[in-house]
């Protein structure tokens, strides 16, 4: 069995709460006022099962257990029972619980249960307390190892004939959701604090060329800037200026393979962290023009060593991918050292071989970049790096993970059920 943790990705659902209001005393004073914030801390977590036909016949009451998963300041982790929970369901269902996995009470939480539709058709099996009004609030958890979820989650005959189990693998999303409460105080005076502006006083620098002690000839246009700032920015031109094999006093320098514009919205981007308003990338032009010159600047922000400039360019181009551009696309990722966007453009070829084999830059892929064809052959066969393999879950829990004796074996801690949602 695998579990597939992703790291929690936390947020903050505000609940009105109660607002007390002290009013005007005997002594008369001024009014003073608090509020009472009740909300909830969000986090996911992704388990997948490899080799469902082997996990049945284990047994009942035995179960296989997620990595456990931290929210809300308490671990969790998810039990998923391949031959049910109850002897009197004779293995007719799967069962799948939540549990709290470390030192907590009456923990108070709303919980959503997920069972993946692999087909691609989005019909998903969920469970969920989230955007619904319960009876009695929130769900608690009185001690480490109490548990909600459904003895009768699903009906095995029924999962195994259906789009939730692909490839022997069926996949779980849970969320949980915490209950937290603060008081926040009446704020008597307050000031503004201006947006900060960095970016704008280094623009008039690059803009008026004040004290500038380096300037770029690029195919006949000149840019003036300042050695200090460049090396501050880029690691090459760190090097370049101020290391072991720099230029000794260089007050010129031609630069190749690279158009005006672009060398000029790279050198925006270095004083301001921010592409200007009129570069094309920002969509003023058509999308292939877009698309052009966030190619053009993928290559620069590669050469410079412009880590954030290179993301904000496979974004942009990982929004253009289609039949038609994947392969060069594929191509241009695999010569700048762009994993992210290498990774999109690798999966939508597995999901869309035969059009995109027979487009114009399959062609020039298989020319440019040989050694793509073996990571092709992965992504279409949906085999996985190593590196990048989970570890296999044991089935016995460890001192860290939830009790040996769930202490729930109902619905949920509080005996209620809840409508599924579909």
């Amino acid at each position: 069995m695998e579990a597939m943790p992703l790291p929690s990705q936390a947020d903050a659902t505000e609940v009105p709460g109660p607002t007390t209001v002290l009013t005007r005393g005997p002594s008369g004073g001024a009014p003073s006022s608090s509020r009472s914030i009740t909300q909830t801390v969000n986090g996911s977590h992704h388990f997948k099962i490899n080799g469902y036909s082997l996990a049945k016949g284990m047994g009942i009451g035995k179960y296989i257990t997620s990595e456990t998963f931290t929210v809300g300041g308490y671990e969790w982790a998810v039990y998923f029972y391949p031959d049910g929970k109850n002897v009197e369901d004779n293995s007719l269902y799967v069962s799948v619980f939540i549990a709290l996995a470390s030192e907590g009470t009456d923990v108070r939480a709303l919980f959503e249960l997920t069972l993946l539709d692999q087909s691609g058709k989005g019909k998903h099996k969920v469970h969920s307390h989230f955007d619904r009004a319960l009876e009695s609030g929130p769900y608690t958890l009185k001690y480490r190892g109490s548990m909600w979820g459904y003895k009768r989650f699903f009906k095995r005959a029924v999962l195994e004939t259906s789009d939730y189990i692909k490839d022997d693998t069926l996949a779980l999303t849970c969320t949980v959701g915490v209950v937290v409460s603060s008081t926040q105080g009446q704020k008597l005076y307050s000031i503004p604090v201006p947006e900060p502006n960095i970016g704008l006083h280094f623009a008039e620098l690059l803009e008026n060329g004040l004290r500038s002690d380096i300037t770029f000839e690029v195919d006949g246009e000149s840019f003036a800037a300042h050695k200090l700032v460049l090396a501050a920015r880029s690691p090459v031109f760190k090097a370049q200026f101020f290391g072991a094999m720099r230029e000794k006093d260089s007050e010129v320098i031609h630069v190749k393979d690279i158009e005006p514009p672009v060398f000029k919205a790279m050198l925006y981007f270095m004083y301001r962290d921010a592409l200007p308003e009129d570069c094309e990338l920002s969509g003023a032009a058509s999308p292939t023009t877009c698309s052009v010159m966030a190619q053009h600047l993928l290559a620069a922000a590669d050469r410079y060593g412009l880590d954030r400039l290179r993301m904000i360019c496979e974004s942009k181009l990982c929004e253009e991918v289609n039949v038609e551009t994947v392969a060069t696309t594929l191509a241009l990722a695999e010569q700048h050292h762009s994993s992210q966007l290498k990774a999109v453009c690798l999966k939508f070829v597995a999901a869309n071989l035969a059009a995109v084999i027979q487009s114009d830059g399959f062609e020039h892929l298989r020319e440019s970049c040989p050694s793509l064809q073996c990571e092709l052959l992965k992504a279409v066969a949906g085999v996985e790096d190593d590196s990048e393999m989970e570890v296999p879950v044991v089935v016995n829990v460890s001192k860290k993970t939830p009790l040996d004796a769930p202490a729930m074996d109902g619905s949920d801690v509080n005996g209620r059920r809840i409508r599924p949602r579909t």
